[in-house]
C-alpha cells in the first residue's frame, strides 16, 4: 500500500469549513450531502457522517469539503477524517467469516507486541505507544513521550506500528491513533489563533 497524502485547509472566510485535498481522486464529478440519509450509497460520505459534528460533505474529484458545527478544532477532528478517507481509499483486508479473534486475545497480542517489539524501539527516542482499547477488529492507541508532538509521529504510526500490528494480527482491520499531538511541550500542530 502506498502512502496517501491529505492536506487540510480551513476556509479563511468560515472557520467551520475545511477542504481536504487528497493526492488522488475520491469522487468523479461533484456531489453535496447534508446528512447521512442524503449520502445514500456513497461509501465515503457515509464514513464521514459517522464522525460527530459534521453537517455537510461536498465531494469533487480529489477534494473533500466539510462543514462542522462542533466546537472541536479541525486539527483534532482531522485525524478521524483522514482515517475515514484512507480507509475508503485503501480498505482493510477482508477477514474470512469465523476467522475473528476474541477482543481479549486481540488486546493481549497487541500489548505483547507493544511490550516486546514496538516500545523498546521507540524508547531510544524517548517515546512509547500505549493500548487504550481493542475489540475483535479495531484497536485504539495513543503515543506518548517523545512521540507526542514529533513531526514523524504519523509516519511512525502508519508505516511502523500499524504495519507491525497488521503483520502479526491480520484480523485487525482498523488502527486508530487517538494521540492529541497539539498538546504537550512540542506540538507539531500549531493551535489556531
Amino acid at each position: 500500500m502506498d502512502q496517501i497524502t491529505i492536506r487540510g485547509d480551513v476556509d479563511p472566510r468560515d472557520a467551520n469549513i475545511c477542504r481536504f485535498t487528497i493526492d488522488r481522486p475520491v469522487h468523479e464529478g461533484n456531489a453535496v450531502f447534508g446528512s447521512k440519509e442524503e449520502a445514500g450509497d456513497n461509501a465515503l460520505a457515509q464514513k464521514l457522517f459517522d464522525i460527530p459534528g459534521l453537517t455537510r460533505v461536498e465531494l469533487s474529484d480529489n477534494v473533500v469539503a466539510l462543514t462542522k458545527t462542533s466546537g472541536e478544532a479541525w486539527n483534532q477532528i482531522g485525524k478521524r477524517i483522514g482515517s475515514a478517507i484512507r480507509t475508503y481509499l485503501q480498505p482493510p483486508p477482508e477477514v474470512p467469516e469465523g476467522d475473528t479473534l476474541p477482543a481479549e486475545e486481540v488486546r493481549a497480542r497487541v500489548q505483547k507486541l507493544l511490550d516486546e517489539m514496538i516500545n523498546p524501539n521507540l524508547a531510544g527516542h524517548g517515546g512509547f505507544v500505549e493500548l487504550l482499547d481493542a475489540d475483535s477488529y479495531s484497536i485504539y492507541l495513543r503515543m506518548g513521550g517523545g512521540c507526542q508532538g514529533c513531526g514523524a509521529a504519523d509516519m511512525t504510526m502508519k508505516m511502523g506500528v500499524e504495519r507491525m500490528i497488521r503483520d502479526e494480527i491480520p484480523q485487525v482491520r482498523e488502527v486508530f491513533d487517538t494521540t492529541d499531538h497539539a498538546s504537550g511541550q512540542n506540538p507539531y500542530y500549531a493551535p489556531a489563533k
